[in-house]
């Protein structure tokens, strides 16, 4: 969800018709944070319901905020996103590239106010891709899954790709479930300069390390 702030929230839009896209598809969405807090809130529920708790581990990997950082996770449940998010300092807003199938009227908008944004993971999505890195050009964060579905394996060079064009390091997450507790570790950063086979090479090395349980 991006470190750029909604200047009035009174003018936050109605929920959308069409949420598949929103109007300009280039165009950073920016953060309610009233919003932001509150699914960050509820989404944490079923983790304390559940007598679970989270373990952040290498926060100190995290660049400050007002820097442009993408995140990059392996994705092991539907939490994944809203644990990440919650695992960062104070300040760094995560805008997830969510699935576009999300976006449905209701979940939707709240999912955009949130900051987050629609990808079509059957193709080439060119509008998406744009969307990310107009969010990394105003130093915000953009979080993606390179695995592209929970338990996928194989890396897609998409987030190499983004983080070059936004000249953003690529911050790697490795989530797992370890007994009462979902972990959270954050790795080194890796710059996007290496080349997108070379890059996304490291980050699957770097994932797979992190997403070990202990």
């Amino acid at each position: 969800m991006s470190d750029a702030r909604r200047p009035d929230p009174s003018q936050a839009p109605p929920a959308p018709t069409d949420t598949a896209r929103p109007a300009d598809p280039g165009a950073a969405p920016v953060v309610d944070p009233r919003m932001y807090r509150f699914v960050l809130a509820v989404t944490y529920l079923p983790v304390l319901l559940r007598g679970m708790k989270l373990d952040v581990q290498g926060q100190e990997h995290v660049p400050p905020p007002g820097t442009p950082l993408v995140i990059a996770a392996n994705h092991v449940s539907g939490l994944d996103p809203f644990l990440v998010a919650r695992a960062l300092p104070a300040g760094r807003y995560l805008q997830f590239m969510a699935k576009k199938e999300l976006f449905l009227p209701l979940i939707g908008w709240i999912i955009r106010t949130g900051g987050s944004f629609p990808v079509d993971r059957g193709g080439n999505d060119v509008g998406a891709i744009r969307t990310a890195v107009r969010v990394l050009q105003e130093n915000g964060t953009v979080g993606i899954f390179p695995e592209g579905t929970r338990g996928g394996q194989e890396l897609h060079g998409g987030v190499a790709l983004i983080a070059a064009k936004g000249r953003a390091p690529i911050l790697p997450a490795g989530i797992s479930k370890q007994g009462k507790r979902w972990v959270v570790r954050f790795g080194p950063p890796i710059s996007p300069k290496g080349g997108i086979k070379a890059v996304t090479a490291e980050l699957g090395t770097e994932l797979a390390r992190l997403s070990q349980a202990e």
